[in-house]
């Protein structure tokens, strides 16, 4: 594929093609690309390449692919090399990135050596460091031996880098490779304006000194970095050995499979072997793997040269004699003679890059703020930091909480108040209670089924409906009836030496106990239910105080805390409770009006029953004409009466006896219950609800010990937070001070 035809309709937006206009060639340009790149270098030691992805160029290739060989040539330096490709000294020195920074000047050439510290010797991030590795260089043959040292600082991260700066050696490096690099600030008269970083060569073997997962360790390395969208790949490949052999091209291709992001560059064009040399020609003409920016092939000093001293600018001398000269390079076409040599490759790469920044820059201020405030928010949900006074920070988690309890159990005005929940149970347990009145029935047994119960419609001032007996008419007897027969019977057995019309009093007394009897499951229920709500909302609150301090230990010995002074508070609760039900078993009022006044209502009722179904609903009913007919006729006789009275006026009764213990009996159930619901819902407000709160400061202090000798050691182990919380605490510290100095950088920028 030609090259025109590769960049026509395949391009990506990111990168910017080879045959554009990248209108930077003028001095006004060329100084905004040199303040992109310096930006980018600033960026890059804020070490927020680890966050964001920061637009590079890395160059990779196998070993002895002439990588070295392209980095002196681009950079006039020479960089640590050894005579073997796979010798014990290249695995020494070879195992970290290292950063070219070019800068175009007037002033004299040189270079100042730094070394990046973004993780520690085991590999975990660190706050981002900068450490300038000795004083700037202004002789290009000091730089070599000072790159070999900072390498070897780098690899052997428990040693002083200043011991390696004075010439110190190892036998043996501490780590194989690392993440942290050294940079090489370079500025000089013949320089571009470029940055890049040289990796470590891939491995196809590591000989008999070397470690196998090498190989692996190095390619892993070199993946990192050309697996980000933004990293231009600088792909060198030597002509000396067989193009398909080559791994970085097959790594290469892996991540940027239709090479819009790719530039490759032919090393060793001398060396091709004889009748070969069209195959090569190919790359440059884009016809075989294609790349959007194009192949370049460049041609660098031999050995013999370096060794002879061969200065940089001989070498150009001799690189442009080489494609001028010798065959197939001088032949190529003119549009093609762009992609021959060093300098046309520098000054591409220049432009590449600083338009990429260009494009990116938007992106990259965008990107950073989200992946800020992200962090930022991650952050701020880790639970609070170990306080400098762990005591006072007790004592006022401990102050919060039980202002909070306080708070909920004084009542809040929502809808998941702690009353408001408890509330729903207890009107529960009054339904339950009012539920259990006897259901006496003033008929007998056999004749109970032509009749039908009116409701007792008196009550419907102060009482609800309630579904069962007392409810509108129900034909024949409710469930659990007791009739009036049954009444009768229980008189007489109970009578001993009193008059025939007296009826004894334990007749009562043993209906009163019956129903009574049936409260004590209802008041159980009442407390477990209203045990599990405090017992819940009691948790729920010291969740929120105290699940998110230090290991969790603290949160357990509070719950245990709470759930011992819980149980003590239940155990009382509880006593009261049967208390309460053992008092009603002792049937007495001290309201003998509210009682004779229910009395007489259900005498009325249960007596007009016995005359006609039909005569409660008309007594009791609204403004029934026939019955204000008759209180307005006894009103003429001088007899002052209402409603409930009339039934007074029919005749007598021979189950009278009954009726008055049931309307007795009745009357009292209105009485009682009342007063028990009452009595057990304050006694359970008073002794659990309000009571939890009694005595737990003391419980808490004392439980935890908080106070006394000793006390800050302990409250310092209760804030101590686990390992995997510290580590991400400071893993977003230091991700937050990348970002907040990258920010700082962007911020000049656009000053």
């Amino acid at each position: 594929m030609p090259a025109s035809s590769a960049t026509s309709d395949s391009f990506s937006d990111t990168f910017p093609d080879m045959n554009a206009s990248v209108g930077l060639s003028d001095p006004t340009n060329a100084q905004h690309r040199r303040a992109l790149l310096d930006l980018l270098n600033r960026l890059r030691n804020t070490g927020v390449q680890k966050d964001i992805d920061l637009p590079m160029i890395a160059v990779i290739g196998n070993q002895s692919a002439g990588k070295s060989s392209l980095i002196e040539s681009i950079s006039g330096l020479t960089l640590p090399r050894s005579a073997g490709t796979c010798t014990r000294q290249i695995f020494l020195i070879c195992r970290c990135p290292t950063e070219c920074r070019l800068t175009h000047t007037e002033s004299e050439w040189t270079c100042v050596v730094k070394l990046h510290l973004t993780t520690d010797e085991r590999g975990s991030p660190i706050k981002p460091r900068v450490l300038p590795f000795g004083e700037a260089l202004t002789s290009k043959a000091e730089v070599e031996e000072r790159i070999r040292r900072a390498q070897r600082a780098i690899l052997n991260p428990r040693t002083d880098p200043e011991t390696f700066l004075r010439g110190a050696t190892v036998d043996e490096n501490e780590m194989s490779f690392s993440r942290n690099y050294v940079s090489l600030d370079i500025s000089g008269r013949d320089l571009a304006d470029l940055s890049f970083v040289d990796l470590p060569g891939l491995i196809a073997s590591v000989g008999q000194s070397g470690r196998v997962h090498d190989i692996e360790l190095v390619k892993n390395l070199v993946t990192s970095y050309i697996e980000r969208p933004s990293c231009l790949i600088l792909l060198t490949v030597a002509c000396e050995t067989d193009f398909e052999n080559q791994g970085a091209h097959h790594l290469a291709k892996q991540f940027d499979p239709e090479g819009k992001r790719t530039v490759g560059v032919l090393t060793k064009p001398d060396r091709i072997p004889e009748g070969e040399e069209e195959s090569w020609v190919r790359l440059i003409r884009n016809d075989v793997e294609p790349l959007v920016n194009n192949w370049y092939c460049v041609k660098q000093p031999s050995s013999t040269d370096i060794a002879q001293g061969m200065t940089w600018a001989e070498a150009r001398t001799a690189e442009d004699s080489f494609f001028t000269g010798v065959q197939p390079w001088c032949d190529l076409e003119e549009h093609l003679q762009s992609f021959l040599r060093t300098t046309r490759l520098t000054d591409r790469l220049s432009h590449i890059l600083a338009e990429l920044i260009s494009k990116r820059l938007p992106e990259i201020q965008d990107e950073l703020y989200k992946v800020l405030q992200h962090a930022e928010k991650d952050l701020k949900e880790l639970p609070p930091e170990p306080p400098a006074d762990p005591v006072s920070e007790a004592l006022r988690i401990l102050s919060e909480f039980l202002k909070e309890l306080s708070d909920r159990i004084e009542g809040t005005p929502e809808a998941d108040g702690l009353l408001q929940k408890i509330r729903v149970h207890t009107a529960r347990f009054k339904r339950e209670i009012r539920a259990t009145a006897p259901s006496f029935i003033p008929w007998p047994r056999q004749e109970a089924h032509q009749h039908r119960l009116p409701p007792t419609s008196f009550l419907d001032d102060e009482e609800k409906p309630l579904p069962g007996s007392n409810n509108p008419p129900v034909i024949g007897a409710p469930p659990n009836s007791i009739y009036i027969e049954e009444v009768m019977e229980r008189a007489e057995i109970s009578r001993t030496r009193e008059l025939p019309d007296h009826t004894p009093f334990v007749v009562q007394q043993n209906y009163i106990t019956e129903y009574v009897q049936k409260w004590t499951t209802p008041s159980t229920i009442l407390f477990d239910a209203v045990y599990d709500v405090l017992k819940k909302d009691l948790e729920n609150t010291t969740d929120k105080h105290f699940k998110r301090i230090g290991r969790g230990g603290v949160h357990q010995s509070v719950l245990m805390i709470i759930q011992d002074h819980l149980d003590n508070v239940a155990a009382r609760t509880k006593d009261k409770i049967e208390w309460l039900v053992k008092l009603e078993n002792d049937p007495q009022t001290q309201n003998p009006d509210y009682y004779l006044h229910y009395r007489d209502k259900f005498a009325g009722y249960y007596r007009s029953c016995r005359h006609n179904d039909d005569l409660p609903s008309r007594l009791w009913g609204s403004s029934n004409p026939e019955v204000n007919r008759v209180i307005a006729g006894l009103a003429q006789l001088g007899i002052s009466a209402r409603a409930d009275a009339l039934p007074k006026l029919l005749p007598s009764d021979p189950m009278q006896t009954g009726l008055d213990i049931m309307a007795s009996v009745r009357a009292y159930f209105q009485v009682s219950y009342k007063r028990f619901v009452d009595a057990v819902c304050m006694s359970i407000d008073h002794e659990a609800v309000r009571g939890v709160e009694r005595g737990l400061d003391r419980a808490l202090w004392d439980g935890l010990e908080v106070t006394g000798p000793g006390a800050e050691d302990r409250c310092a182990a209760m804030f101590q937070e686990p390992a995997a919380t510290a580590g991400r605490r400071q893993e977003l510290t230091r991700k937050i001070e990348r970002l907040q100095m990258a920010k700082g950088e962007l911020r000049q920028l656009s000053m």
